[in-house]
């Protein structure tokens, strides 16, 4: 007997009686085809979870299993492209239909009839274990793309076509595997997206992720296969935090999940993107993104799967030996997914209505992360920077504190700083960061050790400020010695000076690390010539009239990032006016 839908509460189609579907197996639901997965399999009931929208579908109509898990197409043609939530292509979706997705759309994922210049790098006779290279293409202007055997496969080369230009699905090699039987591979392969693709091993993350945000390298910094978390609440910023990651960070590739967000925030990243050059290549940003949609009024389903969509294509790019940088905002309109599909599902609610089963879910995407020694024989990584946007800035709600649990990065966005457009608005006070012990010796190896005490100097100062605030507070700031005073006014220009950054100042946007440790440098020169003026009993006010403050203050705009032998010229400036006031 054919399988049919019985019963339809939103996303959620049962299907009654036993069936001959499996768990997590993939499904087309109704007479429009539309994707589906089974979530649930009783003696009396096959759940499904349908990844679009379920208007007009009926008891009755058919369901039709595919005997495989919800997979994606890997290939070239995933960059400088835009996906939905379940790797459709929206460019081609809006050719064939217009400006709004139609449902059962067919569209393949890639492009099966553009030509690719393929070189062959295998020889009949080679033997190919899983993950290997078989042939290479320029997937864009500056990123190769490299064909892997599946990691499930291996065998010898019985068959290799020579270089020239192909299409998505012609064979490319032969191979053999142990038991006769003969595999064809072509230009794209297809993997189960709930999956993590197998590595050779797991790497300690001891190279940075270098963001060129002075707060984020010097202060709380990320590795390269690390994970990080920005939470913070509606106009804090977390999606222009993103984007300045997103062009700016030292990662080869950039895939950027929009899950449940805006729908103009979305259009405006694909203007933006677009747009903006690759500061490394001089090609636009376009060459080495890819960027999956799935806005808020997109079937709820479907934005439960995009971050799995994203991770997966992910570590497929980090099999070929690149280091991936994923954005995700916002796991908490994924978590809100989790909770609308549960209550559909008639589970009993934990906290604040979330399943009992969101801290797993959260694990296993932020798990997914790391720096490893890949199949292909290369090293690569995946760092995942997900934005959380807990209701009212309430750090204390779920997803926000199973967040924490999963990853050793927390970048706390603060409403006060944003509305006092201090951008970044990290709170230097709440933000975390667990990678110092295995980023430092990069650090002291590249920068030398001065850069780690400089820090430790500089967060120091923040700490003591802090404190001091509390009593300026209480009693105002006239009563307190000069030598506290001093400590409030450095920490202004640390504040103002180095951890505000300018996203729209040319030698601002980016700042490279040498740069930052010199600015470092300048500001605790100031405080300690400033202290023996203190010492001396001379009034602070004197150096504030000398224009130090306000100059050192200044110097992320006054010294451009390539003249930082500018610094000694301010140093001496400093000691010369400190001299002069101390005579």
């Amino acid at each position: 007997m054919a399988n049919v839908i019985y019963g339809i509460n939103g996303p959620v189609v049962t299907v009654k009686g036993v069936t001959d579907f499996s768990m997590m197996e993939m499904v087309y639901v109704g007479r429009q085809r539309l994707v589906g997965e089974i979530i649930g399999i009783t003696s009396e009931y096959t759940t499904i979870q349908c990844y679009e929208e379920t208007t007009g579908l009926k008891p009755g109509d058919p369901v039709e299993g595919t005997h495989t898990q919800m997979n994606l197409m890997l290939g070239p043609g995933i960059l400088d492209n835009i996906f939905d939530g379940i790797e459709r292509p929206l460019a081609e979706i809006e050719k064939e239909v217009g400006a709004f997705i139609s449902r059962g759309s067919q569209v393949s994922s890639l492009d099966t009839e553009k030509e690719w210049d393929v070189t062959v790098t295998v020889k009949v006779g080679d033997i190919l274990n899983g993950g290997e290279i078989y042939a290479t293409c320029p997937e864009t202007q500056i990123i190769t793309h490299k064909l892997m055997v599946p990691p499930q496969l291996s065998g010898k080369v019985v068959e290799a076509k020579p270089d020239g230009k192909y299409k998505l699905h012609d064979t490319v090699i032969k191979l053999e595997d142990t038991y006769g039987t003969v595999h064809e591979l072509t230009l794209c392969q297809r993997w189960p997206i709930r999956t993590p693709r197998p590595v050779k091993a797991r790497l300690t993350p001891t190279v940075p992720l270098i963001t060129g945000q002075r707060v984020i390298d010097t202060l709380f910094p990320v590795s390269k296969g690390g994970t990080a978390a920005i939470p913070g609440g509606f106009g804090t910023g977390k999606t222009m935090t993103q984007h300045q990651l997103a062009k700016w960070c030292d990662a080869d590739i950039i895939v950027y999940v929009g899950c449940g967000e805006r729908g103009n925030e979305m259009s405006q990243v694909l203007q933006e993107f677009s747009e903006l050059i690759d500061p490394k290549s001089g090609r636009p940003m376009t060459d080495r993104t890819t960027l999956i949609a799935n806005t808020s009024n997109m079937p709820v389903a479907a934005r439960e799967a995009s971050i799995y969509t994203g991770i997966t294509l992910a570590e497929y790019y980090r099999d070929m030996g690149y280091d991936v940088a994923i954005m995700a905002d916002s796991t908490s309109r994924w978590a809100e997914a989790l909770r609308e599909i549960s209550g559909r599902l008639e589970e009993m609610p934990a906290e604040e209505g979330f399943p009992a089963y969101l801290p797993s879910r959260l694990s296993e995407f932020y798990e997914r992360a790391g720096r490893a020694d890949v199949l292909s024989g290369f090293e690569g990584s995946v760092t995942i920077i997900g934005a959380v946007s807990p209701q009212g800035s309430d750090f204390s709600e779920p997803v926000t504190q199973n967040t924490k649990r999963f990853t050793r990065c927390f970048w706390a966005l603060d409403k006060s700083l944003a509305y006092a457009r201090h951008y970044p608005a990290i709170n230097w006070m709440d933000s975390y960061s667990e990678y110092f012990t295995d980023l430092d010796p990069y650090y002291v190896e590249h920068y030398g050790r001065e850069f780690v005490d400089y820090r430790n100097n500089i967060s120091a100062l923040l700490q003591e400020e802090n404190r001091l605030m509390e009593i300026v507070k209480l009693i105002g700031s006239d009563v307190l010695p000069d030598d506290q005073k001093l400590i409030i006014e450095i920490a202004k220009i640390i504040r103002v000076g180095f951890l505000q950054q300018n996203a729209f100042h040319k030698d601002d946007t980016y700042v490279p690390l040498e740069k930052q440790k010199r600015m470092m440098e300048v500001i605790l020169h100031l405080y300690e010539r400033a202290k023996a003026v203190v010492s001396a009993n001379i009034p602070i006010k004197r150096i504030a009239e000398a224009g130090l403050f306000e100059k050192v203050t200044k110097i992320k705009y006054d010294i451009p990032n390539d003249r930082l032998e500018m610094f000694d010229d301010l140093i001496k400036d400093i000691d010369d006016k400190i001299l002069s006031i101390l005579n």
